[in-house]
């Protein structure tokens, strides 16, 4: 018997209040496994994104976890959320971890779709016994963490949910899917917290159940997992110790910290008070799991009295003290942690929204906009105050939050001037904390990932800051990030396998910790019953990409959105690690694009669909 899932998606119409199970064929979930893998085969297939408004009910949502969630696995305990997305238009996934994905499947179900949109506020609540569709008048404008307390004393017992705050409800494009309440774990990237405001779904709520994923060899599972018990023990010490925020400092010093928008070198001072030694001397309080993690990098913070009093919850991670944090110039710990929290209650993605506070910042600084126009703030660099406002006014969708609100790239059509030269973003989707000037693969990563720039799209960059790459992908040295001649088969390989990660739903943190593919492909064959091994897994990581990729060129993407922002391509940093550091995004594609059998466009040729099995 083959296992890994529960057999069952939900299938939900809100304009019919209708809800049906459905589930997808053998051998369509072993070529595309799951999460944003099995999401692109049915959205590629059932949809046409030509047609779609990101914000009108034709655009379906689906939220699927994957076979290794709710099982032993290590860090399994994700979902991927994919639609079309409202910020970029073109191909929007977002995933987060926390312990709503394991509590979802241990109700029978591997995911849900919601097609068309309810008239009204609605909850959608899932245990074993039901699923149902009601009024929820009484969750409209509640913040993530008001939304949480109404729930459970709703329920008399233990619930979680994916839902949105206000942000989401006001249909801001860079508004978050918020997850486990409280503790605020969030799916930010693209606005795919709008689609479910525009849905008019306030929340997806969950009551756990008793059910556990099936496995086809749990006593073989057992064996290999314990195996690797010690070397998950043997993670880098600092991701333990310092979470994510342990890589402020040494981002800095290599040049891989974003700092003023992008425009500066080197802000060392600046990087120590906002980094993760300083908070655990600080405003730390604990770490936070997400389920059936072995890392613990999550942060949970609190600040005492003042201005920026924040009860003790979920601390800012790396993203969010970077592009908070250095990006604007702001070095308060504090008042990062205070943008944290709100961005949680509103729903907002931290990465986005530093991004355009950043950007906001820098049009005030060259006279395009004046206080005038921002409502009377002074949006002025390192003004931790007017940060806050901004994001209170983003997530409230007025003023001049509301055109911040549309991403960099809107906002700069906007303003007008000049200020699309400094608007830095992928395919509308803002730049992540990670300076590709400083780590090459970042640029491949970048221009080339289908739902914008993203740092995870190849997650190269710490193999190339001193880590081995995961064992079985054949690179087995870490990597020089200004190496040229073979990034892209480098950041192709890695690609493909963070493309599995997406479909497995597992968290990609794992390859810190010993874990090499050999191992998750040895994991994923015991338990489905599958025959798995590296090539035709990493190929499947292919397959999964490639669809994608067909989604974007149906909606005309090609070669001229893989690009990188001219602050990234044309301005060397002036001081720090990379100083005087360009990629060579042009080489750099031109091996990419014939490594992927891609053409001039941009488009997979017949003879890449052909090897894949892919039907365009």
């Amino acid at each position: 018997m083959k296992s890994g899932y529960m057999e069952k998606i939900l299938d939900i119409d809100l304009a019919e209040r209708k809800v049906k199970t459905i589930d997808f064929p053998e051998i369509v979930k072993k070529q595309y496994i799951g999460g944003s893998g099995l999401a692109a085969w049915y959205l590629h297939n059932e949809t046409e994104p030509a047609k779609i408004d990101p914000l009108g009910p034709e655009n379906t949502f689906v939220l699927l976890t994957g076979p290794v969630c709710n099982t032993p696995v290590y860090s399994s305990s994700r979902y991927e959320a994919c639609a079309k997305a409202p910020l970029t238009g073109v191909w929007g996934e977002a995933n987060s971890g926390g312990k709503v994905a394991q509590d979802l499947k241990s109700t029978g179900y591997d995911g849900l779709i919601i097609r068309n949109a309810s008239e009204k506020p609605v909850r959608i609540f899932i245990s074993e016994d039901k699923v149902d569709i009601s009024a929820a008048g009484q969750l409209a404008g509640k913040d993530a963490y008001e939304m949480e307390q109404v729930l459970k004393s709703e329920s008399g017992k233990k619930v979680n949910f994916v839902g949105i705050g206000q942000a989401g409800e006001k249909m801001v494009p860079i508004a978050a899917l918020m997850n486990d309440g409280a503790d605020g774990r969030a799916a930010g990237r693209g606005g795919l917290g709008a689609v479910l405001g525009s849905k008019n779904v306030k929340a997806i709520v969950v009551a756990k159940g008793s059910l556990s994923t099936p496995v086809n060899d749990r006593e073989a599972l057992m064996a290999s997992i314990k195996e690797h018990k010690e070397d998950m023990k043997e993670l880098p010490a600092s991701l333990r110790e310092f979470g994510t925020a342990g890589v402020i400092t040494p981002n800095e010093e290599s040049g891989d910290l974003p700092i003023k928008n992008w425009a500066q070198g080197s802000w060392r001072e600046g990087a120590q008070k906002i980094s993760g030694p300083t908070m655990n001397r600080t405003i730390l309080t604990k770490r936070y799991n997400c389920g059936r993690c072995a890392i613990g990098c999550g942060r949970v913070v609190k600040v005492d009295g003042g201005p920026y009093a924040v009860a003790e919850g979920p601390g800012p991670e790396y993203e969010t003290l970077a592009m908070i944090g250095s990006n604007c110039l702001v070095d308060n710990l504090e008042a990062i942690a205070k943008a944290n929290e709100l961005c949680n209650r509103y729903g907002l993605d931290t990465i986005a929204a530093g991004a355009v506070i950043a950007f906001g910042m820098e049009a005030y600084d060259r006279d395009l906009i004046s206080k005038n126009d921002t409502d009377g703030v002074e949006l002025v660099w390192g003004n931790a105050d007017a940060m806050l406002e901004m994001i209170k006014a983003i997530g409230e969708n007025r003023g001049f939050g509301k055109i911040l609100g549309q991403g960099v790239r809107k906002a700069a059509e906007i303003i007008g001037g000049n200020a699309v030269e400094f608007a830095n973003h992928v395919k509308g989707m803002e730049v992540p904390a990670h300076d590709p000037r400083a780590r090459f693969s970042n640029a491949i990563g970048y221009a080339t990932c289908n739902r914008g720039a993203c740092h995870l799209s190849v997650f190269g960059m710490d193999f190339e800051s001193g880590l081995e790459p995961p064992a079985g992908i054949g690179f087995d040295q870490p990597q020089d990030p200004y190496e040229v001649e073979a990034k892209a088969e480098f950041s192709v390989v890695m690609q493909d396998l963070m493309s599995v990660f997406d479909a497995l739903t597992v968290c990609k943190f794992v390859v810190f910790g010993g874990v090499g593919v050999p191992s998750l492909v040895h994991w994923l064959n015991c338990i489905t019953g599958w025959d798995y091994d590296v090539d035709s897994l990493l190929k499947t990581g292919t397959r999964i990409f490639t669809l994608k990729r067909l989604y974007n060129n149906r909606l005309g993407i090609g070669r001229k959105d893989d690009t990188l922002p001219p602050r990234l391509t044309d301005f060397p940093r002036d001081s720090g690690g990379s100083k005087d550091r360009i990629p060579p995004l042009g080489k750099l594609l031109n091996d990419y694009y014939k490594l992927r059998k891609w053409n001039e466009l941009g488009k997979p040729t017949a003879e890449a669909l052909k090897e894949l099995g892919i039907e365009e």
